[in-house]
């Protein structure tokens, strides 16, 4: 059965660094998802429209998860109302892209994480820290938990 692992970190280096180690010991980066909020959101726009800049040159405009873009699908910018404009990679991209799903609760949610959980992760997320999830079989569980701790997550949950 499949799991969602999450983990939140303080740095965007750290949730990338995790996702290199993950991809380094064999396991799928493909469903690998994460949020983080864009520190400079004139460069993509005012944040009262859906904007989904997909990216295919290695970065992601304002340079939130670049170094992400080439490791994970569906990386770019998302603006979501209240929150702003968010720096997204993976699957999570296109869960949260309608106002209709709900946002980043909605795409979580979509993932199997509770809804209380996901409005935790968002508060995450709109305080600046990054929002790390991977979806994995039971028996990767300790072994995803374990590179998302050993490189700087300072909460990692199973959902």
């Amino acid at each position: 059965m499949s799991v969602t692992v999450v983990g939140v970190f303080d740095r965007v280096d750290f949730a990338e660094k995790a996702a290199r180690e993950i991809k380094e010991r064999g396991l799928r980066t493909d469903d690998i998802s994460i949020l983080a909020k864009n520190s400079d959101e004139n460069e993509v726009g005012d944040g009262g429209g859906m904007v989904n800049d997909n990216i295919s040159n290695g970065a992601v405009t304002g340079g939130v998860i670049g170094g992400l873009a080439g490791l994970l699908i569906g990386a770019g910018m998302v603006a979501i109302p209240g929150l702003g404009i968010i720096a997204a990679a993976g699957p999570i991209t296109g869960l949260i892209g309608g106002a209709a799903t709900g946002g980043i609760v909605g795409g979580l949610v979509d993932m199997g994480i509770p809804e209380k959980e996901g409005k935790r992760y968002e508060s995450d997320v709109k305080s600046g820290k990054i929002v790390f999830t991977m979806r994995t079989e039971e028996d990767k569980v300790d072994s995803v938990s374990g590179i998302l701790k050993a490189n700087g997550a300072e909460r990692v949950e199973t959902h």
